[in-house]
């Protein structure tokens, strides 16, 4: 048995103008969500690239630091390999905090406004 939709909307949703795209790409508003995007994202994307080429060059010329042993069979390319997932997660963590308190808030009511609903 299938589930019951709503039916579809008939209302027609306002489109913006390429002028009023535009517009709101040249606000103050549009201009301070980028600036709150990039400050965040650039930074972190460029320290991320170096902390993967140090792993990926420590693994190819420093053969014999990588592979001391740290505990048992673990050795230290093993805890960076960790540590490169780790990092990822934490960031993209980070991330989706960030967002949710400075980027969306201010894209929900850059939409809201483009959409006329304000």
């Amino acid at each position: 048995m299938a589930a019951e939709a709503p039916p579809p909307s008939t209302e027609q949703v306002k489109l913006p103008t390429p002028e009023e795209f535009t517009e709101v790409q040249e606000s103050a508003e549009f201009g301070e969500l980028r600036r709150s995007y990039r400050s965040f994202a650039f930074p972190l994307t460029i320290g991320f690239i170096v902390w993967y080429l140090l792993y990926v060059l420590l693994s190819n010329y420093a053969g014999g630091f990588m592979g001391a042993k740290v505990v048992g069979h673990i050795n230290v390319a093993f805890v960076f390999g960790v540590l490169q997932f780790l990092s990822t997660f934490l960031i993209a963590w980070w991330y989706s905090r960030h967002a949710a308190a400075k980027l969306d808030p201010k894209a929900e009511a850059i939409k809201t406004r483009m959409e006329g609903g304000a």
